[in-house]
């Protein structure tokens, strides 16, 4: 199995991501904060005006680092890329649940970054495990 992270699991259409923030629900586990949208197939073809794009996936993520909590731009891409890599190595468990589920057109999340200190990688995985484990919990219930 490939860990790579393509382009269909990067969240980047502007109504997604408008959407997302608009009407998502949050989870925090310090220093990340997900907010996540579950969309059914019917609501992502509405998000649209003509059809679906081909390069949209089951799971789209981001990643943010604010400029409010970290200044300088190598400090946001450091935290960023320990965060997207703490995400590109856990992601399987949740994508396979979600692959279980009928009727599912995307899962869109979004981590953001809410510490003012850079944090180790270490840190930042168990969170992201923890994050995503809590995730898969709440959309089982479902």
């Amino acid at each position: 199995m490939r860990y790579t992270l393509r382009k269909d699991e990067k969240l980047r259409h502007k109504r997604l991501v408008e959407d997302l923030f608009a009407e998502g629900n949050t989870l925090y586990e310090f220093p990340l904060r997900l907010t996540w949208r579950l969309i059914d197939t019917e609501a992502l073809a509405n998000s649209f005006r003509a059809e679906i794009p081909q390069k949209v996936g089951n799971i789209q993520m981001l990643v943010t680092v604010p400029k409010k909590k970290r200044r300088h731009a190598v400090d946001r891409v450091l935290m960023r890329r320990r965060i997207r890599e703490a995400y590109r190595l856990n992601r399987l468990p949740l994508k396979a649940a979600l692959e279980n589920i009928d009727n599912v057109g995307t899962l869109s999340l979004a981590f953001i970054y809410i510490s003012d200190r850079n944090l180790p990688y270490s840190l930042i995985e168990s969170k992201m495990k923890r994050l995503l484990s809590r995730l898969h919990s709440t959309i089982n219930v479902q």
